[in-house]
């Protein structure tokens, strides 16, 4: 069973800061990539960072600056640490990750890969 857990979320004042985390039970880290998402009311969920196998990261123009993603050494946890934080900030944050899947039914592409599975995500909230 795939499963991705989010912690970290809250609420900050603009110019803040949120780590946020996501640890991946029963294996299932992605060997291809890990990534976070956001999604606000209205709008479609969309990419904020991802990490790949090998280091490499990606950054939506948006964020970049201010959030760095990380994992660790033994790639079952995932980290998204969030510097001046905006209230365009606001959103359900998601962790997501790439398998080997037929199904494309859910999936985002995001840094060159397809993400098709997801955690059930925490709320952050910026105040200006």
């Amino acid at each position: 069973q795939v499963q991705l857990v989010e912690s970290g979320g809250g609420s900050v004042q603009s110019g803040g800061s949120l780590r946020l985390s996501c640890i991946a039970s029963g294996n299932t880290y992605s060997k291809y990539s890990m990534g976070w998402f956001r999604q606000t009311p209205g709008k479609e969920r969309e990419g904020v960072a991802s990490i790949d196998a090998d280091g490499t990261t990606y950054y939506a123009n948006s964020v970049k600056g201010r959030f760095t993603i990380s994992q660790n050494s033994s790639k079952d946890t995932l980290y998204l640490q969030m510097n001046s934080l905006k209230p365009e900030d606001t959103a359900i944050y998601y962790c997501a990750g790439v398998r080997n899947s037929r199904d494309t039914r859910g999936s985002i592409l995001f840094g060159g890969w397809l993400f098709n599975y997801w955690g059930q995500g925490t709320q952050v909230t910026v105040s200006s």
